[in-house]
Order: C-alpha cells, then structure tokens, then sequence
C-alpha cells in the first residue's frame, strides 16, 4: 500500500483524520444514505459493520441494520430492499463472498442496483484471514461491477461514487467496491471525508422506476424464462454491464469536478515515456509506485498501470495508457488453476499484439510483493520471456 497521498485542494473537503479503510467506507456508506443495510459479519469486513452500527446506536442513520442468519441471507435481503425501493448496501469477504454469489448473479440478472463492499480475502483451503483476490475473482462473470481500490481514501471516493454508477437508468446493477483485506481494512492511515451535504447532493435520491413495493403498479422479477426471453434478457444485463464503462468515467469526472479528485478506470504512473511496465490491480500497486520512483532516479524507464475498474474490463483505457511500451508484465493476485490468471486473460486478449506481454502470479493468501521482487520482475523484462507464469512467491524469495 503507498503512502498516504494528499487530497487535491478543494473548498469542500474536511479536515484530514486518521480512518481504517473500513471506517472509511462506512463513513461514504452513511453519507450516501443507505436505508437497509443487510450483514453478516466475517473477517476483515466486520468493521465496516462494527463502524456502521455505531452510526445507528448514535442515531447519525436512519438506515435499518439488518443482521441476518448468513451471507445468502443478507444478499437475498439485499435483492429484495434495492427491488423494493429503498437504497441498499451491504459488505462481505472471502467465504461470506462464496456464499453470496448465487445471489449475486440473481442481482444482476434482476437488476439490482446493490452497493458491495469487499474487504477481498483468500478462500480457503487452508484457512487465510489475508488477502488475495479469489474471492472478487467468483463474481467476476456474474455482470456485477467490479472497482479495486489502492487505499482507504480510493476506498472512500469509490464507496461515495458507486451508487450513482449502480443506480443509473442505464446500468441497474450491483456495484463491488474492492479493498486488500487488513492492508486496508484494518491499516490507518490519513484520509478526507466530505461533508455530509455536499455527498447527499452528489449521490442524489433512490429513485428506481417500476420499484416493487409501488402502489398500484403490479411488476414481476425472477420468474422462470423459456430460452428465448432469457437471452435476450440476458444480453441487456450485458450490454448495461459494457455501458457501466461509460457511466463509470462520468461519475468519475462529477467527482472530480466537484471535489478536485479523479479516479478514472485505469491509473498511468511514470507511462510518457516507459519501456517497461507493470499491470496490476489494488494496495500493492503503492510499493510498485516507490520502486518506479527510485528506478526513475537511476534513469530506468519503467512504468506503472493499475487497473481500478476491472468489470466491465477498460479495455480502451488500458490501450491508451500502455501506448507504445514494447515490454508488460501483468501481476495478478488470484489465480485460475489450470490456465492463465484472470487479469492476465484480460489484459493480454487487449494487448494483443501490442508487444511482449508476461504473467506473474503473486500476493496469494496474503504474501507480501517485496520491493526487491518488483525491481526483478522489470529486470525480467529486459531478458527473455518465461514459459506460462511466473510465481513471485516463497520459493523465489525466501
């Protein structure tokens, strides 16, 4: 995870205080108005509950605290809230996440626009309380919308930005806003929030057309489909899931312009001139950041992509900010067993033909990317490509 980086002057912003990405995302969720909030507790998310239910017992909420039996639960409630009319999130991590995902394609599939927070986590097994991204990485063809973030302000500005992405007209679907488990979950470090009022007038109301619970309007969701209504149906959640793309940069450029601060879909470091580079997604990306910085002083022209928006893929941005590189290596923090890791597959069918493109599997079950590992890795680039992947992992390191 980098270091804490200032927010850009703006009027609006408050003054800086010491949060938990956790605490930070609770924050943006209470500012956003959530009215139903559905839980289940599992670790590292549980402080996002924790923070939340403060909020309530204080009365700074009006939101209902829904604790329920499981994760399938809470994102069945979660299902039935949004559909109903009322603005709802909920947040969950590794096997709460596995429990979910049933549901969550039934979100999609209906329509639901659901605020997800993730504090990304290994599945088991073995048992792991740490990160990597397997757990995201089972949704990932669901049609939800996937954002990962680097730290807990990104984790603040994209909880406060994906309701209006999940909420718009066009889109209607769940929103997943991706954090490193503990790295920034439980890790504090200086963030700014916003007023309340400016994130209320940001956001907006809940306003869903045809909403279930509207009197005299009689509607229908989930219902059993021959093949023929299924596809199509099914083709317009993923035609929404591409148009989630556009939205996306839109609200990105409102936040900017409201508030100084622009998260688009992909972030270029040190690219103008960079004939090495790394993709990758997340808190890593930070300590990859530090290391450009002292390649650059010793006259090392490498560069840095990290991909926040990987559902809907940005392919285009991911085009414009590698441009001419000749030589990418792609880190992916879950793996495919079998085959290529998934943003590998992503990055690569984007590329291709771009130049020499690499895959490296690194960070599982919370193993940490050393600085050293990423100056070998844009050695690497110098050299000869590898076979298949690279694993940046114990046996090379320890």
């Amino acid at each position: 995870m980098s270091k804490a980086v200032p927010v850009p002057p703006a009027t609006k912003w408050l003054e800086p205080q010491v949060l938990t990405g956790a605490q930070a995302s609770a924050h943006a969720m209470r500012q956003a108005g959530v009215e139903v909030f559905p839980v289940y507790p599992i670790t590292p998310q549980t402080p996002i509950i924790e923070t939340f239910s403060g909020f309530v017992a204080d009365g700074k909420t009006d939101a209902v605290l829904l604790q329920v039996e499981s994760e399938h639960s809470a994102m069945s409630a979660a299902v039935a809230s949004a559909l109903g009319g009322a603005r709802t999130m909920t947040a969950t991590a590794s096997q709460g996440l596995a429990f979910m995902v049933e549901v969550i394609h039934q979100a999609a599939g209906m329509r639901a626009p659901i605020v997800m927070v993730v504090g990304n986590r290994a599945l088991a097994a073995p048992i792991s309380i740490h990160c990597d991204y397997s757990d995201s990485m089972l949704a990932r063809d669901s049609g939800v919308v996937q954002i990962y973030s680097e730290d807990a302000q990104e984790a603040y500005n994209l909880t406060v930005m994906a309701p209006r992405i999940a909420e718009h007209p066009d889109v209607l679907l769940p929103v997943m806003v991706c954090m490193d488990g503990f790295t920034i979950t439980h890790s504090a470090e200086v963030v700014s929030l916003l007023p309340d009022a400016d994130v209320a007038d940001f956001v907006g109301p809940y306003e869903l057309a045809n909403a279930m619970l509207t009197a005299g309007q009689a509607t229908t969701r989930g219902v059993f489909t021959m093949p023929d209504h299924f596809f199509t149906l099914h083709n317009r959640m993923t035609a929404a899931t591409e148009t989630a793309a556009t939205v996306y940069d839109e609200v990105a450029r409102d936040f900017e312009r409201r508030f100084g601060s622009y998260l688009g879909p992909v972030e270029a470091y040190r690219m103008e001139d960079a004939e090495r580079a790394i993709v990758m997604m997340g808190a890593a990306s930070g300590t990859v950041k530090e290391v450009i910085d002292e390649m650059r002083d010793a006259g090392e022209r490498v560069g840095l992509v990290v991909v926040r928006l990987f559902r809907p893929f940005p392919r285009a941005a991911l085009i414009q900010a590698i441009g001419q590189t000749p030589h990418v290596a792609v880190l992916d923090r879950a793996s495919s067993p079998g085959t290529y890791p998934p943003l590998f597959v992503d990055a690569f069918a984007t590329l291709l033909g771009a130049g020499d493109i690499r895959c490296y599997l690194y960070g599982i079950g919370g193993y940490d990317l050393k600085p050293q590992t990423v100056r070998s890795v844009y050695e690497e680039l110098k050299g000869p490509r590898h076979e298949y992947i690279r694993y940046l992992g114990p046996s090379e390191e320890d």
